[in-house]
């Protein structure tokens, strides 16, 4: 039994498919069903593969294959995936959070979010250059606001005075703008991307880390560009 936007996502998509030979992208789903943001899109694309009506193609940007429409609909016939099973995601986690986390919650059953999941956050490498199209964490929707978010996997131990250890997984919100002492995404000359606790000083900002070993680095604003907040982490025991 799917959810009205579950069916017009997957009616969607099944058109999209016909017509263009290749899926929506998640910003085309998202307007298609007047949505505000895509981590709606995210939860209806992974209640619709677990329900198995379509599936995910590894390693391809972009790559949804509709395996069987709902039975009101008629449609030529589709082509199956052998031996294709939904996908679970099984794992006990343990979190912890820093920063201002924002929740709304239904009074129901914490649903899970999809956020894509980011490579590991080091320096020499853009946000927008980690990301693999085709990874993807559960978060419950209660520790997350509006706007839109994404994890990132971290890489390093400058800020475990923070609580953020290496190998763990953020939750960023994607913002251009932070309050003062605030751990943020920062992009360094639009080519180095960190996680550090921003302080303005004058007419300079100071990245900090969590971890005496490591020196604070102050650039002029012009150097720095905000990519995001954090406002959780995940732990994998």
């Amino acid at each position: 039994m799917l959810t009205k936007k579950q069916h017009e996502l997957l009616l969607f998509i099944h058109r999209h498919l016909s017509k263009n030979g290749v899926s929506p992208s998640f910003d085309e789903m998202k307007d298609a069903l007047a949505l505000r943001s895509k981590s709606g899109i995210h939860r209806l694309i992974t209640g619709l593969e677990e329900r198995g009506f379509i599936r995910r193609l590894p390693h391809r940007a972009r790559a949804v294959e509709v395996v069987r429409l709902p039975d009101d609909v008629d449609s030529a016939p589709l082509v199956r995936s052998k031996g294709f099973a939904p996908r679970v995601i099984e794992g006990d986690f343990s979190a912890a959070f820093s920063g201002t986390v924002s929740a709304e919650t239904g009074g129901g059953e914490d649903e899970s979010i999809q956020l894509p999941l980011y490579g590991r956050i080091a320096a020499g490498t853009p946000i927008e250059a980690l990301r693999d199209h085709n990874s993807y964490v559960g978060v419950p929707s209660s520790i997350l606001g509006n706007g839109e978010h994404y994890a990132l996997e971290v890489d390093g131990d400058s800020m475990i005075d923070a609580g953020i250890l290496d190998g763990d997984t953020v939750l960023i919100e994607r913002t251009e703008t932070s309050e003062n002492g605030t751990i943020v995404v920062a992009l360094v000359d639009n080519e180095e991307a960190t996680l550090k606790r921003i302080r303005r000083k004058g007419g300079a900002i100071a990245l900090e880390p969590a971890n005496k070993n490591y020196e604070t680095r102050i650039f002029p604003p012009e150097r720095v560009k905000i990519q995001g907040r954090l406002v959780g982490l995940i732990r994998r025991y």
